[in-house]
């Protein structure tokens, strides 16, 4: 195969992908308990997200941060399963702006994610033209915010 057919099925590969989301999860105190890890497996599994990247950080309290390997995080959790959870896409630069929203002495799994739920929707949708210009999430805590809002008796008068 030549370098430009492999680079276009390459392409295609990235045309037919959902779409793909991050998430920092921050471990106060460097406690990790390992819930909510089996529910990540199952997504897994389910076919509902495919992991592309999965690395933990530190960050020091004085403010250093770095990456950690599986084997340094202890024999608390299991997290075998995820090794060799990387494609490529995180690098140091990712680390240090994830280290940015912990707080000193806490630890932090940075998780990126394709939502392969979505894929056929997407990829049809970009066969048709349509392009992605905005994106983005309601916090929980508002969405309560706004529901206990809505049923506050004063609001009614």
């Amino acid at each position: 195969m030549s370098s430009e057919a492999e680079e276009r099925a390459g392409l295609n590969v990235i045309e037919d992908m959902g779409p793909v989301d991050y998430l920092v999860i921050e471990f106060p105190g460097n406690r990790m308990t390992g819930q909510g890890l089996p529910m990540l497996v199952d997504l897994v599994d389910r076919g509902i997200i495919r992991i592309l990247d999965l690395v933990f950080v530190r960050k020091d309290e004085d403010g250093t941060v770095r990456a950690l390997e599986l084997r340094d995080l202890g024999d608390e959790v299991d997290l075998t399963v995820f090794e060799g959870a990387s494609s490529g896409l995180l690098d140091q630069s990712d680390i240090d702006d994830a280290g940015t929203a912990l707080e000193p002495g806490n630890s932090a799994g940075v998780l990126v994610y394709e939502n392969t739920w979505a894929a056929p929707l997407a990829r049809e949708l970009r066969r048709g033209g349509a392009q992605l210009v905005a994106a983005g999430r309601i916090p929980v805590q508002a969405l309560i915010a706004s529901l206990e809002a809505m049923a506050d008796p004063a609001d009614l008068e």
